[in-house]
């Protein structure tokens, strides 16, 4: 399974549809109305689906997944091949969702400080002035993030693992959210630069988006011959549904979501596995099994639940693990793939009962 399956459907019968809202507004408003409950936030989460389905068809599991991070301030890593609507799929979601968004074009001419700001010269005041790159966003869309040298991809790191930006010594903190979502292209590696392990590490979730069902690829047609324009999602009809003030709170709610001792130990064991399979030269680190009971925690969350069971950690560690491992050359030969082998320790380790 490269991705969860979408949560049920929730319960938004009586619930007003909630339009874009500007951060002052939404802090004076909260003030005269109580918070919303966990089921009021969950349907908020389903209009943001709703939403980028009017833009993306049949990409339910992988809105799901971009939920899912959202809920843990996570980055994301998309893979798929050219066309699967891997780009439209994140500015659809940019476009439901009240938050500050840009888009980077990764390419072998970009420099570091292309991404996060560089300090100016001002001939007036005969100083230096700091001019904030794009990474200055709630959510940054890295587009083809391997088709730039790791000078540039390494200037990522700090932003993602630190949410700050070091400019002469000092660190500039980013907003809050902030979220990077990257794609790149699995089949075409000329001209491109492998992420390193100590990158992939610091994404979230690695979605795989396939390619579409011919039901799916009819409608896409479809839509296209009914005059759907990609490039203008306004008149798609796709609107902001929910403000970081929304997210805020639901995440607060995931925190509180359970676990108990059995699962996180079912969490330790299903990672360390990782570490003894002779399929791989590097398993999963501690950091990959504190990304897998969030992103397990989340999930459950969604799913309407406030604890996590063991279902919760099989459904989510494909996508959370797969790029946190690294298979030894012979296995690669042998044709064993990261997703066979998280298979087998998922087969292998004991449930809790």
């Amino acid at each position: 399974m490269s991705t969860p399956p979408p949560p049920p459907a929730p319960e938004s019968a009586g619930l007003e549809k909630v339009g874009p809202t500007s951060g002052a507004d939404s802090t004076a408003g909260s003030q005269d109305r109580p918070e919303p409950s966990s089921s009021d936030l969950r349907a908020t989460l389903g209009r943001v689906r709703t939403e980028v389905a009017k833009g993306v068809v049949g990409q339910d599991a992988a809105v799901t997944s971009l939920l899912i991070a959202l809920l843990c301030r996570g980055h994301v890593l998309l893979e798929g091949v050219p066309g699967v609507a891997k780009t439209l799929l994140v500015r659809t979601l940019a476009a439901s969702l009240s938050l500050d968004t840009k888009r980077v074009q990764f390419t072998p001419d970009l420099m570091p400080g292309d991404i996060t700001g560089s300090l100016v010269y001002d001939a007036r005041t005969a100083e230096f002035s700091f001019r904030e790159g794009p990474v200055f966003t709630n959510l940054l869309l890295a587009d083809e993030i391997n088709r730039t040298p790791p000078k540039t991809q390494a200037s990522l790191l700090e932003a993602m693992e630190e949410r700050q930006v070091s400019v002469d010594g000092e660190p500039l903190p980013l907003p809050d959210p902030f979220l990077v979502i990257a794609t790149q292209n699995p089949v075409e590696y000329e001209g491109t630069y492998p992420l390193p392990e100590a990158q992939l590490d610091r994404f979230l979730l690695k979605v795989l988006l396939p390619l579409p069902e011919r039901d799916v690829e009819l409608e896409v047609l479809a839509r296209h011959a009914a005059g759907f324009d990609p490039r203008n999602l306004g008149a798609a009809g796709v609107r902001p549904v929910a403000s970081a003030d929304e997210l805020e709170r639901a995440r607060r709610e995931v925190a509180q979501v359970q676990v108990s001792p059995e699962v996180l130990g079912y969490v330790v064991d299903v990672c360390r596995a990782t570490r003894f399979s002779p399929s791989l030269s590097l398993g999963v680190s501690p950091r990959g099994a504190t990304a897998l009971l969030a992103t397990s925690r989340a999930w459950a969350w969604l799913s309407g639940r406030t604890f996590v069971t063991p279902d919760d950690v099989k459904a989510l560690a494909h996508p959370t693990l797969r790029h946190r491992v690294q298979l030894r050359p012979e296995a690669e030969l042998e044709g064993v793939s990261a997703e066979t082998v998280l298979s087998t320790v998922l087969a292998s380790v004991p449930v809790p009962r």
